[in-house]
């Protein structure tokens, strides 16, 4: 059966050759009134070249999203060998850490506006396109049985449908277990030796930030010895690594009881005796430490910006917080810092760094520059694939 087609604009047509994967509304030059919403479409430039194959989204600014650039219907073959691809990755990539994992990172393995992560048995599913929401039978079923197919034990999904982007597609919010197998909604996971109670239900994100795991590794190695503060520690991820890494003393700081009450659990889990944790606004109490209190102190809030109109209100709330933490260290001592918002560009980020470092009168020496685990790879044609930026220095 033939697809309806979409007839794209010249701008359109280079930003897809130029390896883009969505057309949104203003790159469109043909009328789609009649075509069904969700349905499949053929994209094609402004004098009839194919360009690829996508799913429409009629209420969505993102109109159309591209799944292949060559004729390939998509259903379970197509689902079935884009899953592969992604979990052959994964094998290569974590190898260490597959029950802990993101499986699919949606545009960044070829299927837009889907995300799966994985914690031990349960696959946490979220689905941000109105087409795939019409295919999630196959799509679900299909992703199934590629992990038992490895003699992986997965055999429920649990859908964290609640993200409110999925309003902008036409989507309702919900979450809850796919079909007939419900689990406890907590979880055990163990990350690099350390175990992590996981809410899937209640939990940021899917459940879990599993997209900080090797840098939570680099904070461990960095750790030993050392008086470490972990603001917005949440549920103690970065906290407890450094605790595990043999420091003298940790503090985790966060504006959430609910979350420290799981650090702390989570502590208990693994018998760490050397980590405390304090309920306090982070901006409030890092204005209250004395110099030279910390020799490690890690920034890793939430996202000061989702979009690019409050780009400049984060910068100086970044800006900020680095120059608090910038104070207070010891000479010689180490300041981890990131961003997890895509707005705040590197090339920003780092000019707010040079500020807050000049306007404190410390030097910044470059001890590491990473981005987000392996598991959220980043396609260099979609910079939207690439948002966490993640810096250590020594302080001069």
């Amino acid at each position: 059966m033939t697809n309806p087609i979409v007839k794209i604009s010249t701008q359109g047509e280079e930003f897809l050759k130029k390896g883009q994967m969505w057309m949104y509304v203003n790159n469109l030059s043909s009328d789609i009134s009649e075509y069904e919403n969700g349905c499949e479409v053929d994209v094609e430039s402004m004098n009839g070249e194919y360009l690829g194959n996508g799913l429409l989204s009629k209420d969505s600014h993102i109109t159309v999203r591209l799944f292949s650039k060559k004729h390939e219907p998509i259903e379970a073959a197509f689902f079935a060998k884009k899953v592969q691809q992604a979990w052959n990755f994964r094998k290569t990539v974590e190898p260490e850490n597959l029950d802990n994992c993101r499986i699919i990172f949606g545009e960044a393995d070829g299927l837009p506006g889907f995300t799966a992560d994985r914690y031990n048995d349960i696959v946490v599913c979220q689905i941000t396109c109105f087409g795939l929401e019409k295919r999630k039978d196959v799509l679900y079923q299909t992703l199934l049985q590629i992990l038992q197919a490895d003699k992986q034990n997965v055999n429920a999904i649990y859908e964290r449908n609640d993200v409110k982007s999925r309003e902008k597609e036409g989507l309702k919010l919900y979450k809850g277990f796919y079909g007939t197998i419900v689990k406890p909604t907590v979880t055990v996971i163990h990350e690099n030796g350390l175990a992590l109670n996981v809410d899937i239900e209640n939990g940021q994100k899917t459940g879990y930030f599993l997209d900080q795991k090797s840098n939570r590794v680099i904070v461990r190695n960095l750790a030993k010895g050392k008086k470490v503060c972990d603001c917005f520690t949440h549920t103690g991820g970065f906290a407890l690594n450094a605790a595990l890494g043999g420091a003298e003393k940790v503090v985790g700081v966060d504006v959430s009881a609910t979350a420290l009450d799981e650090a702390r659990a989570n502590a208990a889990l693994n018998h760490l005796t050397n980590a405390v944790f304090v309920q306090a606004d982070v901006f409030d109490y890092l204005d209250t430490l004395a110099q030279n209190q910390f020799d490690l102190i890690i920034l890793d809030p939430p996202a000061f910006t989702k979009s690019r109109k409050t780009v400049m209100k984060a910068y100086n709330g970044y800006k900020r917080i680095n120059m608090q933490a910038m104070n207070v260290l010891r000479n010689g001592g180490y300041l981890v810092t990131c961003s997890c918002s895509r707005y705040m560009e590197t090339e920003l980020f780092e000019k707010m760094l040079r500020e807050a470092a000049q306007e404190t009168g410390v030097i910044l020496k470059q001890v590491s520059v990473t981005q987000q685990n392996a598991d959220h790879p980043i396609l260099w044609t979609m910079e939207e694939s690439s948002y966490l930026k993640f810096f250590v220095f020594q302080i001069l």
